[in-house]
């Protein structure tokens, strides 16, 4: 995959919980662990809006692209 999800990062910087994470954002768990994990396939603005607004961080705090080529 070549975007990866640092939100596990940002979220133990900030020694937030997930539950109090996913209720802010508005999310239920499930799909934060979904994002955590790498595993998802999209993510709308209005969601990564939110976690920026949350986490009071910037979108390249959390996304990363990184060359999965050789």
């Amino acid at each position: 995959m070549a975007i990866v999800v640092r939100l596990d990062v940002e979220l133990a910087r900030r020694k937030m919980p997930v539950g109090e994470f996913a209720e802010r954002v508005g999310l239920t768990p499930a799909n934060v662990a979904v994002l955590k994990n790498g595993r998802a396939k999209a993510i709308r603005f209005s969601t990564l809006e939110a976690i920026c607004r949350v986490l009071e961080c910037q979108p390249g705090d959390i996304l990363e692209w990184v060359d999965d080529e050789p």
